[in-house]
């Protein structure tokens, strides 16, 4: 059986099909059902998908085909050109059935650029690899992104190998603050950035690694830690 936003979805994405020949895009399904945030369609094109409504085609980005409609879905179809709308039914003192889900919205898609050295610095971070949910309640204002941590340089801070951090994009950081600092343009690095004078330390949180001292020109601030994630195997 499928929830009131499901079941809009399936239908906005059938009739789209059946109109242009190509599925809609998250962004256009996004606006479609009012939604704030595209993870909310992610959640519910995984939803569609496990139940055997729709799949996704292979090879090919954001390709969805519509496999089945729901019985009462087929019959009351909106006529050709018309955006797909199902009511929201309430029965007698029932809740109405995405009230429990609200909360799950509240996240916000962010890229994920790859790995970064809590350790001896690496390469700096690449081209996006992947997207990630993360919730809003880490979050703030301004733009974000997410890096993996390679290295045990900053333990002692809690950040762990195979760790995910979350990183407000600036270029500006206070002394004390953990930071994405970017080395003489070429290597990328997670430490605590202590300003002294015209130098710049990057500080790890283990003793097996020795503070490295730049000279303010060689030290780029690419974002400041607001967030970790880990994951449990």
């Amino acid at each position: 059986m499928l929830t009131t936003k499901q079941r809009e979805l399936l239908m906005f994405i059938h009739e789209r099909i059946k109109e242009t020949g190509v599925s809609p895009s998250f962004d256009e399904m996004k606006e479609a059902l009012d939604l704030a945030s595209k993870s909310g369609i992610h959640r519910l094109i995984t939803a569609l998908e496990e139940r055997g409504f729709i799949r996704r085609l292979a090879h090919r980005a954001r390709a969805l085909e519509v496999i089945k409609l729901p019985d009462q879905a087929t019959a009351s179809a909106p006529p050709r050109g018309r955006q797909a709308f199902v009511p929201q039914v309430v029965e007698g003192s029932r809740p109405a059935p995405e009230a429990p889900k609200a909360v799950n919205d509240d996240t916000r898609e962010l890229p994920l650029l790859g790995k970064i050295a809590a350790g001896v610095p690496i390469e700096a971070m690449g081209h996006e690899r992947d997207r990630l949910h993360i919730p809003e309640s880490m979050l703030g204002a301004g733009e974000h992104y997410v890096l993996e941590i390679e290295g045990d340089s900053m333990i002692n801070a809690g950040i762990l190998n195979g760790d995910y951090v979350v990183i407000k994009k600036t270029d500006t950081a206070q002394s004390g603050e953990i930071v994405v600092a970017l080395v003489d343009d070429e290597t990328a690095t997670l430490k605590r950035l202590r300003k002294k004078g015209a130098s710049i330390a990057l500080e790890a949180a283990n003793p097996n690694y020795k503070t490295q001292i730049y000279n303010d020109g060689q030290v780029k601030v690419q974002g400041r830690l607001v967030g970790l994630m880990r994951k449990y195997h």
